[in-house]
């Protein structure tokens, strides 16, 4: 594969505390050299590429996304989702389950790996489902699953309702060191919701979840997690009550973790007014006080990672009555330029939001990576903090279009993406 020497970078590595100007030397796709001499010659035969001062850091790596392969290849592909990836800097996607067929089979589990690895651009992990159909009646076969090369257990967007499955869940996945992962929404609470309860969802005749429907659930498993001694992690956590009970439990020594998406930092509920279906999202958006709470979350280290909670539509998704039209919104291009907003804002530093998109949700999962380490593939993300550029549905790459942030202008740009030091975006 040759060498690259990376010149005029600014080094970032959140899991070693690494953040200086330097260079960087890739051999056969491997990282070799994080410390040559500014005065050093390039090796012989190397390609330089000069960064012009941006900032080189490990390849992101995207816990919480939906593709709509297999069985909805028209909302997205995995090829598509990993030309997104690859532009928003991501080099690792963890995928949810909930497809057609479900990843209940080992066989979809491998399916969807080697798919990832086709494109080159983009390692897939498939999340197995915790029950089979995600019906949340009956468990999976978990221990295939797993020896299948699933990341970890979830139901994807379907919360695990049935309090003794998801006791045998996270007993079982216990037994080989897996983690089981929730949507946190209590599903009788949450039907045929659209909006969080309150005024705004009064004022605008829509149907309301309270957000107690997502401490209730957190409660509940946060007490089983308990009495199985199993690993929990709780997704896309949005409102104040539920983070200040994982706070509480983190406190407690209770092996549990949680991650949040860029919609529930950086926008309220107001970003549903006028009956912008691009802004329904699961869970929906909170008001502002659990925004600032989940802000307040990220710098006191409460969240464990950020994940682009990307969920493609296709357009008929969308082009419905607000409480008729589909949940979810693309985010795999805007998942490190969000997430700089709070950089930009002094709530994260640099440092810190960086290690909510690489290392910490790496070690959750149990990959190697998301480090500027020696030895390790050389998955990268360039990025200018300061580079804007505003976000245009339809110009995006990838399939789907449905981004809640469409029109904003952002701070901070991804100017090349590497996998195994081949470059697959810039």
């Amino acid at each position: 594969m040759g060498t690259l020497l990376f010149d005029n970078v600014r080094l970032l590595d959140p899991a070693s505390g690494l953040d200086r100007p330097g260079r960087l030397l890739v051999v056969d796709g491997l990282i070799d050299d994080l410390d040559l001499p500014s005065d050093a010659a390039a090796p012989e035969g190397a390609e330089t590429f000069d960064g012009g001062g941006a900032v080189l850091c490990p390849g992101l790596v995207d816990m919480r996304a939906s593709v709509g392969e297999p069985g909805h290849e028209y909302r997205e592909t995995v090829a598509s989702a990993a030309e997104a990836a690859s532009f928003g800097g991501i080099t690792t996607l963890a995928v949810l389950p909930n497809t057609t067929p479900v990843i209940d089979d080992p066989a979809l589990v491998r399916l969807l790996r080697a798919r990832g690895e086709e494109t080159g651009r983009v390692s897939i992990l498939p999340y197995g489902a915790v029950s089979k159909g995600c019906r949340g009646e009956e468990l999976a076969e978990l221990g295939l699953l797993r020896e299948a090369g699933a990341a970890a257990f979830t139901d994807g967007t379907r919360a695990v309702a049935d309090t003794r499955l998801m006791r045998l869940a996270l007993s079982y996945a216990r037994g080989f060191g897996a983690t089981v992962i929730q949507h946190p929404e209590d599903p009788s609470l949450a039907r045929d919701g659209s909006a969080t309860e309150g005024e705004l969802a009064t004022r605008l005749g829509l149907p309301g979840i309270p957000r107690e429907a997502e401490a209730i659930l957190v409660a509940r498993d946060l007490m089983l997690a308990r009495l199985t001694g199993g690993s929990l992690h709780l997704g896309h956590v949005s409102t104040a009550a539920a983070l200040e009970l994982i706070r509480r439990a983190k406190a407690d020594g209770l092996a549990v973790t949680c991650d949040t998406a860029p919609p529930y930092f950086d926008l309220n509920e107001t970003a549903i007014g006028d009956f912008r279906t691009f802004s329904k999202l699961s869970p929906p958006l909170r008001p502002e006080a659990d925004r600032l709470a989940v802000c307040a979350a990220l710098a006191d280290g409460t969240i464990d990672a950020i994940g682009s909670d990307h969920m493609p539509r296709d357009a008929d998704d969308k082009r419905l009555p607000f409480a008729q039209a589909a949940a979810g919104g693309v985010g795999l291009t805007t998942l490190l330029g969000v997430t700089l907003a709070r950089v930009h804002d002094g709530t994260l530093s640099l440092l810190a939001a960086v290690d909510l998109l690489t290392a910490r949700p790496a070690c959750i999962l149990g990959v190697a990576a998301g480090w500027l380490t020696r030895g390790r593939a050389a998955d990268l993300c360039l990025f200018d903090p300061e580079r804007s550029w505003r976000v245009q549905s339809g110009l995006m790459p990838g399939r789907a279009q449905n981004s809640p942030f469409d029109g904003r202008a952002l701070d901070g740009r991804v100017l090349g993406t590497w996998k195994a030091g081949r470059q697959v975006f810039g």
